[in-house]
C-alpha cells in the first residue's frame, strides 16, 4: 500500500493493529486495518472477507467507508475514512456531556439510523459499544464501525459463536446461553449506550457473565414467564437459582432523561427479544420528534 502513508498507530483490535495514514494521492487521513494473516493459513481468513463483504454493502451516512481493499501472503489491509475521536473518546473529554440532552438524542438517532440500514440488509453489527462508534468532531457526525464480528443472517437463525458482544452491552439471550439470536441484540447494546450516555456510566456492570445478569436483575426484576415467555428453558437459567428481585423505576434511575427518553429506553431494555422495540421503530419514537423534522 505505497499510496499511503503510515503517520502513527492509533491503536490494536480483536484481529489487528489500526494506523492513521495519509494517502499521499488525495491527501485525505484514512484509517488502516492492518490484519497479520496466520502463517499456516491459505488465504485471507473467513472472518476478514466476511467484513469487507459486508462493508462493500454499507453505502450509508452513519457507516464507516471502506475504500480500499489490499492484501499479500503475509498481511490483509482495509483502508477506512479517518474520523478522529470514538464515543468514549467524547465523553471522557467532555466530562459535561451527559447534560447535553440535546447531543444525547442527535448521537442516539444517528447510532439507530445506522443500525436500522444494517437490520433492513439482514445484518447484525453483534459488538456495540462506545469505542465501535466514531465520531466526527466538527460535524457531530457520528458512524458506526468495526463489523469485524458482523455476520449476515437468515431465518431460521442459525448458532453463532458465543463470545461476540463486550460484557456491559450483552444482551441477557446470549448470557443465558441459547446462542442463536437475531437483531434485538445491537439494539439492547444500543438502549445500554444510551444508559451510559445519559448517566456517564454504565447501568449494569459485572465482572463475570453472572454477576452481569444478577445487575440486570437487581434494576430491570427477575425475568419470569410472563414477562419472558420461555425464559425458564434457557441452559443457564434452567440451572441457575437466581434471587427474585423487583423492577425499580428507570426515571429514578436516571433523573436526566425526559419522560420520552425512559420510555424508548424501557423498550430497547425489554427482556423478551420478541418484544423489543426494532431500529425502525425507534426512529419514530416521540423521542425523536424534534430530531427527524431537522434530519
Amino acid at each position: 500500500m505505497e499510496k499511503y502513508e503510515k503517520l502513527k498507530k492509533l491503536g490494536e483490535g480483536t484481529y489487528g493493529v489500526v494506523y492513521k495514514v495519509l494517502d499521499r494521492t488525495t491527501k485525505a487521513f484514512c484509517a488502516l486495518k492492518k490484519i497479520r494473516l496466520e502463517e499456516d493459513n491459505e488465504g485471507v481468513p473467513s472472518f476478514a472477507l466476511r467484513e469487507i463483504s459486508l462493508l462493500k454493502e454499507m453505502d450509508h451516512k452513519n457507516i464507516v467507508r471502506l475504500l480500499d481493499v489490499s492484501h499479500n501472503e503475509k498481511d490483509l489491509c482495509l483502508v477506512f475514512e479517518f474520523l478522529d475521536m470514538d464515543l468514549r473518546m467524547y465523553m471522557d473529554s467532555f466530562p459535561d456531556f451527559s447534560k447535553d440532552q440535546d447531543m444525547i438524542k442527535r448521537f442516539m438517532y444517528q447510532i439507530l439510523d445506522g443500525l436500522s440500514f444494517c437490520h433492513s440488509r439482514r445484518i447484525l453489527h453483534r459488538d456495540l459499544k462506545p469505542q465501535n462508534l466514531l465520531i466526527d468532531q466538527p460535524t457531530h457526525t457520528l458512524k458506526l464501525a468495526d463489523f469485524g464480528l458482523a455476520r449476515a443472517f437468515d431465518v431460521p437463525l442459525k448458532t453463532y459463536t458465543h463470545e461476540v458482544v463486550t460484557l456491559y452491552y450483552r444482551a441477557p439471550e446470549i448470557l443465558l446461553g441459547p446462542r442463536s439470536y437475531s437483531t434485538p441484540v445491537d439494539i439492547w447494546a444500543v438502549g445500554c449506550i444510551f444508559a451510559e450516555m445519559v448517566n456517564f456510566e454504565p447501568l449494569f456492570a459485572g465482572d463475570s457473565e453472572l454477576n452481569h445478569l444478577l445487575s440486570m436483575f437487581r434494576i430491570l426484576g427477575t425475568p419470569n414467564d410472563d414477562v419472558w415467555p420461555g425464559v425458564s428453558s434457557y441452559p443457564f437459567f434452567k440451572k441457575t437459582v437466581f434471587r427474585q428481585w423487583s423492577s425499580q423505576s428507570l426515571g429514578t434511575l436516571l433523573p436526566n432523561l425526559c419522560s420520552n427518553g425512559i420510555d424508548l429506553l424501557s423498550r430497547m431494555l425489554c427482556y423478551d427479544p420478541s418484544q423489543r422495540i426494532t431500529a425502525k421503530a425507534a426512529l419514530e419514537h416521540d423521542y425523536f420528534k424534534d430530531v427527524r423534522r431537522v434530519a
